[in-house]
Order: C-alpha cells, then sequence, then structure tokens
C-alpha cells in the first residue's frame, strides 16, 4: 500500500509542477467563471408577459424599469387558464386576488406582484392588504430549463475530464514502457501498485480539475444570479457527480493502461486505444441524448448499464428526479463492474508491461502465463 500512494503522489508531484497543468486549470477556471455572465449579458432585459381578468394593470414596468411587460385582457378565467397552459402568458392577474400560472411563479416576477399589488391597494391608513393568492394550472416546469442546461453542461464536463484523463494514463505508461522505466520501479514495486499508484494520481488530478470547475461555475452562478433560476438540491448533485466520476474515470482508467501496455511507442496509442474511445464516445452520445429525454426508456435503461450508467446516471439526475433506489442499483452495478475491469487491466499490464518491441495482441497477453 506504501509503494501505491507513493508512485501516486509522484504522479500528483510530477504533474502539478508542470507550466501546462497551471495553465490548463487557470484558463478553465476564468472561462468557466465568465460563462455564467457571459449567459445572463446575451440574455438580454427579464421580459414578462402579463394577463388580466377582470384587474387593473399593475405598474409592474414602474417599479421594474429594467424589465420588460406586455399585458393582455381576457374575457374569464377559463380562457386565460388555456393561455397559461399554452404558454401564451407567464401569469394572470383575477380578479385583483389572485394569479394563474404554470408551475411554480418564477421568484423575481412573485415578489414584485406581491409588493406593486400592495402599494397600489394602499389607498387608506389601517387597511390591511391580502396577499395575492398564487395558483398553478399545470405542472410546476419552473426549473425545467435550468435542469436541461445543467445536465448539457454536465455531460460536456464529464467527457472531457474523462477523456483527458484516461489518455494521460495511457500516455503515462507507454512513456515508463517505452524508456524502460518500470523495468526499474518494478524492481522495488509490484505491478498492481505501480498500476493502481498511475490511476489514483492521475484521478486525483482529474478531480482537482472538477473540483475547480463545480466550485468556480456555483461561485459565477451566484455572484451573476443565475443560480437564483437553479433547482434545489445542487449540493448532493455536485456530490454525486464526484462520485460518478470516480467511478467512471477509474472503468475508463484501467482498460486504458490495460491497452496501453500493449505497445511500446507513443506513435501507436492511438491506434491501440481506438477502441475504448469509441466506447467513451458512445457513452457521451448517450448521455447527451438523455438531456432531452431524461425519461425515456433509453436513458432510463442505459443509466443502468455500465459503464453508460457514469454519465447517463449523472445526467438523469441532473434533468429530473431520480428515485434514490434507482440511483443505489445503478451505482452498485457500476462497482461491480469497476471490479472486474480492474482485475482484468491488471493482469494484462502484469503480463504485457514488461514485454517491449512490436505490438502486442491482446488474446496472446491473456492465454500468456
Amino acid at each position: 500500500m506504501n509503494g501505491l500512494m507513493l508512485v501516486a503522489r509522484r504522479e500528483v508531484a510530477t504533474q502539478v509542477r508542470t507550466k501546462a497543468f497551471l495553465i490548463g486549470l487557470a484558463i478553465t477556471a476564468v472561462l468557466v467563471a465568465v460563462v455564467p455572465f457571459a449567459a445572463r449579458l446575451m440574455a438580454g432585459p427579464d421580459s414578462y408577459t402579463m394577463g388580466t381578468v377582470n384587474s387593473q394593470q399593475l405598474p409592474l414596468q414602474a417599479a421594474a424599469p429594467e424589465a420588460e411587460f406586455e399585458w393582455r385582457s381576457f374575457p374569464d378565467e377559463a380562457a386565460a387558464k388555456k393561455a397559461v397552459l399554452a404558454g401564451d402568458v407567464d401569469a394572470v392577474l383575477v380578479n385583483g386576488a389572485k394569479v394563474l400560472t404554470d408551475g411554480e411563479i418564477d421568484g423575481q416576477l412573485g415578489v414584485l406582484l406581491q409588493s406593486v399589488n400592495r402599494e397600489a391597494k394602499l389607498g387608506a391608513a389601517g387597511v390591511t392588504i391580502p396577499p395575492l393568492q398564487m395558483e398553478s394550472v399545470g405542472a410546476d416546469t419552473r426549473y425545467e430549463a435550468a435542469r436541461t442546461g445543467i445536465a448539457v453542461v454536465l455531460v460536456l464536463v464529464l467527457f472531457m475530464l474523462l477523456m483527458g484523463q484516461v489518455m494521460m494514463v495511457a500516455m503515462g505508461v507507454v512513456e515508463e514502457k517505452g524508456s524502460r522505466i518500470v523495468e526499474i520501479l518494478l524492481s522495488t514495486l509490484r505491478p498492481w501498485q505501480l498500476l493502481g499508484g498511475k490511476i489514483l494520481g492521475l484521478g486525483a488530478l482529474g478531480l482537482i480539475n472538477l473540483v475547480t470547475i463545480l466550485v468556480v461555475g456555483l461561485f459565477s452562478a451566484t455572484a451573476s444570479g443565475v443560480a437564483a433560476d437553479f433547482p434545489p438540491g445542487i449540493p448532493g448533485l455536485v456530490a454525486a457527480v464526484l462520485v460518478w466520476f470516480v467511478l467512471g474515470y477509474a472503468f475508463f482508467a484501467a482498460l486504458s493502461a490495460a491497452f496501453g501496455s500493449l505497445v511500446s511507442r507513443q506513435e501507436e496509442v492511438g491506434s491501440v486505444m481506438t477502441p475504448l474511445t469509441m466506447l467513451i464516445m458512445i457513452t457521451y452520445f448517450v448521455a447527451f441524448y438523455a438531456t432531452n429525454d431524461a425519461t425515456g426508456t433509453l436513458a432510463t435503461i442505459m443509466s443502468y448499464i455500465p459503464p453508460f450508467s457514469s454519465m447517463v446516471m449523472p445526467v438523469r439526475m441532473a434533468a429530473t428526479e431520480v428515485p434514490m433506489w434507482q440511483v443505489g442499483v445503478s451505482m452498485a452495478a457500476m462497482v461491480v463492474a469497476v471490479l472486474v475491469v480492474l482485475a482484468f487491466g491488471s493482469k494484462v499490464y502484469e503480463r504485457a508491461v514488461l514485454r517491449t518491441g512490436a505490438r502486442l495482441k491482446l488474446g496472446d497477453v491473456l492465454r500468456s502465463k
């Protein structure tokens, strides 16, 4: 175990001292910090389409000059409900006492309606103004757009980090094998310690990148006001994303090390890694599809099947409400798959890493003793 941690610390210390890692981390942090502010600026001013039924228009424009308001009048409450459900209006003021919405009302609009209504009705001292009654005539869709956006960003981040770290594992294995440094290292370490330390160390670097992206992104979203549209449960989602990244990385990194040990030159890494990169790409495409149909049959089934579950399940968790038992079953299946792949990868690595020269065939390695 000491040997494994020694190798892991060496990998981390070697990488964090390089300019490429530090510059890349800084650029990533800056880009992530800028995105929420850019999205807010490009969105333009808030605009709302309001309706009335037997009610006077409230002076919302005067209270919020930075926003835009359009008013429509409806003959009765039934017509107003149809317009709300059709998405023609954001909210309808009925009889000056009730507001109809489709799902939970936008937080900023709700506060504005209550305050302006109270001020408009304060005609005499001592009069108590009851708050407007908020009534939803449809499903709660307030967070639907935010959930989809978070899911899209999440799948992109997981894909880029997994692909990058997995390729680093393969390149590191080939570099040590081609330079014969692995022969020196294995004179004092066991193969599983060298392999496990490399996977653990480079995985820690991936976690540093992921934590940086999540922390900077959440801080920037809060500062820009974008976080106001986030659904509840973000801390739990962040924790789940970290766990799923670790599981997905462990699965793909073990295979990456195994495939990388089959060659001795870095020029051959691309060809030997093609099956694995294709698997990661397919996993990404399935997860990206799930961002728009998180409750569909395909997304639901694939969220249980490793290694697709490493991307699809966190995307489903971001895009919709997922029962905890489903998450638990999916995670358990992924853990089993990781253990199987680690055993497979360590066997291939141990048998192939000291055999230099021409590219080895996976079947020959597995049949060898």
